[in-house]
């Protein structure tokens, strides 16, 4: 079953999390994940007209979110990363990941998010290069302000140096030019989607900003 919807996550980034978060548990399940696989299956019962749409004026501009839920594992306290892409409106890339270490605080997390997301954004970079497409600046939009300052100025000795090291690249393309982050508001993060449960307003919302609707 969860082998089945994994192969969906790839036009439905809607269940990403949720289908992740059951993978966790394939070792040893239990009936309240047996429950929680159904309640998926049911969710997709409801929405099958649901997809991903790509207009054909959208723009072409490069441009992503990264995000991460401090300790929101309770198993293990580990932090999620999401991340996703898009080329104008158009969702492209996307992904959700628990993290290998847990974390101190709530800025490393979402330096780590960041990071990731950057590596993403530099082979996306490479790919667009060989049809003539080429993106300067690109935007990573992050609603942690401390995280961004870290990732301008990686100063503060004490707070990070238990990061590893090779996520500090992202300073690198920042002054490089390749990359620039951006503060987002919480409210505006729609790659929450991908790292922890929504009220239903809230996941609806962001549903639409992937671009997911009725496809008839």
């Amino acid at each position: 079953m969860i082998g089945s919807l994994l192969y969906l996550t790839a036009s439905r980034p809607d269940i990403l999390f949720s289908v992740c978060l059951c993978a966790r548990f394939q070792a040893c399940p239990k009936e309240s994940h047996l429950h929680a696989v159904k309640c998926i299956f049911k969710y997709l019962a409801y929405t099958p007209t649901l997809g991903l749409w790509y207009p054909r004026k959208s723009s072409f501009d490069l441009h992503t979110y990264s995000d991460a839920d401090f300790g929101g594992y309770k198993v293990d306290r580990k932090s999620t990363s999401g991340t996703c892409q898009f080329l104008g409106n158009m969702l492209i890339s996307w992904f959700s990941k628990k993290q290998n270490s847990v974390a101190l605080s709530t800025t490393e997390p979402e330096y780590i998010a960041a990071g990731s997301c950057c590596a993403q954004v530099m082979w996306m970079k490479q790919q667009l290069l060989d049809y003539g497409f080429n993106f300067e600046k690109v935007p990573i939009r992050c609603d942690n302000t401390s995280a961004i300052c870290l990732g301008k100025n990686p100063v503060h000795h004490s707070r990070t140096k238990h990061i590893d090291i090779r996520y500090h690249f992202i300073k690198d393309h920042i002054e490089k030019g390749d990359i620039e982050l951006v503060f987002v508001p919480t409210e505006e993060q729609v790659v929450d989607i991908f790292t922890k449960p929504l009220d239903e307003q809230t996941f609806s919302k962001f549903r639409l900003e992937l671009g997911l609707c009725e496809i008839e």
